[in-house]
Order: structure tokens, then C-alpha cells, then sequence
């Protein structure tokens, strides 16, 4: 039976300095240094949420050659180096994500390995490296062994809530149910032409707090 959980949320920025500084000016905490996707040319900030959840803050790394091909979470597009930091989409971790890309009604592209330092992970990238519903549909992953919050500094950051709005939200609902979602995420309906977007609810050290990814 095919199960899946949040796993983690991501930012974009157009360099990490920027989305470091989003995050901390709207959390109150300093995310943690990660490391390096060479195979895409991305590199990233990492903030424990739980034992099993985390936000990422990924950029471009300009220190490295650019990937053969696009990039993944829309990074490449000029719409999105020139954005402020945003919320742009979120992760789930799933038992079995070759089966949950079969399952699921929403087309997420293929199954890629890949790997950062000891860690390797089985992800779903489309190939013209776009967000799946505009990023209100996640992206799905699935751990090869450990997984890295286990070893990220506790910053008392918990998600609370994720929220996402999509004139489509009947799709991505069947998206969860078809990969077995369990969790605390709501997805709301916008009119035809409104741009959909994430809010996440997050506990932390000086009470809750919001990232979101609307673009006024």
C-alpha cells in the first residue's frame, strides 16, 4: 500500500545569502549550512522542523559548471532568478515513489537518484524541471537509508500547518489520495487566472509564524 508524509518544504531564492535572510527575518532562526547537487548544479540551507521534516533554501550555485539539463524546482527560469525568496513548493516522502508516480494523476516527471554527501534519495523531477501544479503539488521523494533531519541542529521549529490554494484543488487532492497521503495539509480553490500559491504554518522558538509563495 502506497504511504506518504510531508518531508519538506522548499525555498528558492536567487542566492542562498538572500534566502537565508528571508528566512531568518520571518522565522527569527538561522537556517543551517547543507552542501551541493552537483548533478544540478544547486546548492543549499537546511532548517530542522521535526524528526522527519525539515525546509530547504536552494539556489544556483554560480561556483559550479551549469547541469546538461534544466534544473529542477523552476530555478532556471528568469521569472524566478529575479523573484524574491518564496515558499515555491513542497516535498512528500513516500514507501515507494517509482509506484506513486504510476498512481498519481498529476504528471511529476521521472524518478532520478541522487545523492549529497552520505545521503542518497530517489526524487521526481520533470524534465523540463517545471513545478508540478505550479508547486501546490509536491514533489516526491524516497530515502535510500538515513534521513537528514536526523542529523540537523534543533533550532525549536516545528510545522504546524501547510496550506495550498489552486484553481484546480480537486486535482491535487486526488494526487494525495492516489499516493496514500497522510498529514496535516489543506489544499482551497481560487478562481480561474489567480496565481496558486503555499502558506506554511511554523512553530517557532518565539511562536508561530508564516512562509508563504504568493507573488502579489
Amino acid at each position: 500500500m502506497l504511504r506518504s508524509h510531508i518531508d519538506h518544504l522548499v525555498v528558492t531564492a536567487p542566492s542562498l545569502a538572500s534566502g537565508v535572510k528571508y528566512v531568518s527575518e520571518a522565522l527569527g532562526v538561522t537556517p543551517e549550512p547543507g552542501g551541493e547537487h552537483l548533478r544540478m548544479g544547486t546548492h543549499n540551507c537546511l532548517l530542522k522542523l521535526g524528526d522527519t521534516a525539515y525546509l530547504e533554501i536552494l539556489s544556483i550555485n554560480p561556483d559550479v559548471p551549469p547541469p546538461k539539463q534544466p534544473r529542477w524546482f523552476e530555478l532556471d527560469e528568469e521569472e524566478s532568478n529575479a523573484a524574491p525568496p518564496r515558499l515555491a513548493t513542497w516535498v512528500v516522502r513516500t514507501n515507494d515513489v517509482k509506484a506513486a508516480l504510476l498512481a498519481s494523476p498529476v504528471v511529476s516527471g521521472y524518478a532520478i537518484p541522487m545523492s549529497r554527501g552520505a545521503l542518497n534519495w530517489i526524487i521526481t523531477i520533470p524534465r523540463n524541471g517545471s513545478l508540478p501544479l505550479q508547486g501546490v503539488a509536491p514533489t516526491m521523494i524516497q530515502w535510500q537509508d538515513k534521513h537528514p533531519a536526523a542529523g540537523m541542529q534543533d533550532a525549536g521549529c516545528s510545522l504546524i500547518r501547510l496550506e495550498g490554494f489552486h484553481p484546480r484543488a480537486e486535482k491535487v487532492s486526488a494526487m494525495l489520495k492516489a499516493i496514500g497521503f497522510q498529514g496535516d495539509f489543506s489544499v482551497s480553490p481560487l478562481a480561474a487566472g489567480e496565481k496558486p500559491y503555499l502558506v506554511a504554518h511554523i512553530q517557532t522558538p518565539e511562536g508561530a509564524r508564516q512562509l508563504s509563495a504568493r507573488r502579489k
